[in-house]
């Protein structure tokens, strides 16, 4: 709740404090909504996504003509900052699904929301989560109404509130996170209770460049991400993969005094493993697509034996699960301990692919 809320007798009000978890939320996504309102200043045509508040920051999609350039941020914080120290008044109302629809007509992404109202955990619920339809307006000290968005709040009583806020950065995104949708522009943003909070924050980010894996395996040769290859694939150079040798040497070592016994498994597999396993029902979308073995045709090219589709592995334990039935075992065996330098391949979207951290294929201590 804001100061919008409306209280009931015998309510109890405990404050939140801007610099607590909550207060910060509160004021990124209050920042949030000044972003998208100077975007639509200077980009007239934009069509509004979502905008939530994430962990230290924020960030807004947009549908626009063409991407976001470094010029544009700038000219968009500028206008951040007129519209902060305006102390432009968060105004909530609640509205009808009808009327939401008719005031949002040009707005289609919002539209869409306004159809799936009610309870959920994805950045959408930040517009509306809520059990009603709510349209919080910046509002001008006279009354005057210069903006407006669907949004279930909570907000910050005045944009005057914002301290601290930067743009940093800018990234293609699908509408909801499916490939199907539309590709938006998204801006990124972070906004703190004070100038030194902020200031502290981009020293950590400026610091954590300075060792992010993916600058430090160019530097240093250790590793490579080919375009030849695909997104999210890794190769190893030699210095690289001296490292990844010794790690592997540690660990067979740390492994085997516990008792575990190594295993290699293959890197596909007929689909009635990940039937069975229930990677297909729960587990599809994170997988490589189908490839269809094992067909047999007759001379004329018809069908003798239709074909098998065959998947990469995401994980390998249901491997090691066919160890472990591949014969009778007694209870004298247990626990039967496996472990194994296993690769796998996960179908990550483009988006979320970082590094060696978030890739589509990579090598697991399984065990």
């Amino acid at each position: 709740m804001d100061l919008a809320t409306t209280l009931n007798d015998g309510d109890v009000v405990v404050g939140v404090p801007i610099t607590s978890d909550k207060g910060l939320a509160v004021l990124r996504h209050s920042t949030a909504h000044v972003l998208a309102q100077a975007v639509q200043q200077n980009f007239p045509e934009a069509k509004l996504g979502i905008g939530p508040p994430i962990r230290d920051g924020f960030y807004y999609d947009f549908d626009v003509a063409r991407p976001f350039t470094p010029d544009d941020l700038k000219t968009l914080e500028k206008s951040m900052e007129k519209i902060i120290r305006a102390a432009q008044r968060f105004s909530r109302r609640v509205v009808t699904e009808s009327d939401a629809l008719k005031e949002l007509a040009n707005e289609p992404y919002k539209c869409e929301l306004v159809g799936i109202k009610g309870p959920g955990d994805g950045d959408e619920s930040t517009e509306v989560g809520g059990s009603e339809l709510t349209i919080y307006d910046n509002v001008d000290k006279d009354g005057t109404r210069f903006w407006g968005d669907l949004c279930r709040g909570p907000h910050l009583p005045s944009t005057r509130y914002i301290p601290a806020f930067k743009l940093m950065r800018t990234a293609a995104a699908y509408w909801r996170g499916s490939e199907k949708n539309p590709m938006l522009q998204r801006v990124y943003g972070t906004a703190w209770a004070s100038k030194e909070d902020l200031q502290g924050h981009l020293d950590q980010i400026a610091e954590a460049e300075k060792r992010d894996h993916r600058k430090l395996g160019s530097e240093l040769d250790l590793f490579s991400f080919p375009e030849e290859i695909g997104s999210g694939l890794a190769v190893f150079h030699p210095k690289g993969g001296i490292i990844r040798r010794e790690m592997e040497n540690y660990s067979r070592i740390r492994h085997e005094e516990e008792g575990y016994e190594f295993v290699y498994s293959p890197h596909l597999t007929k689909a009635a493993l990940f039937e069975k396993s229930g990677h297909l029902d729960w587990y599809s979308e994170g997988m490589y697509p189908p490839m269809v073995l094992d067909e047999e045709r007759h001379e004329d090219g018809t069908v003798k034996r239709a074909g098998q589709n065959y998947y990469m592995k995401p994980m390998n334990c249901p491997f090691h699960c066919l160890i472990f039935s591949s014969r009778g075992r007694s209870y004298r065996e247990l626990p039967l301990r496996l472990f194994e330098f296993g690769t796998v391949y996960r179908y990550e979207k483009s988006g979320v692919v970082h590094g060696l951290t978030r890739a589509r294929g990579f090598t697991q201590d399984d065990a």
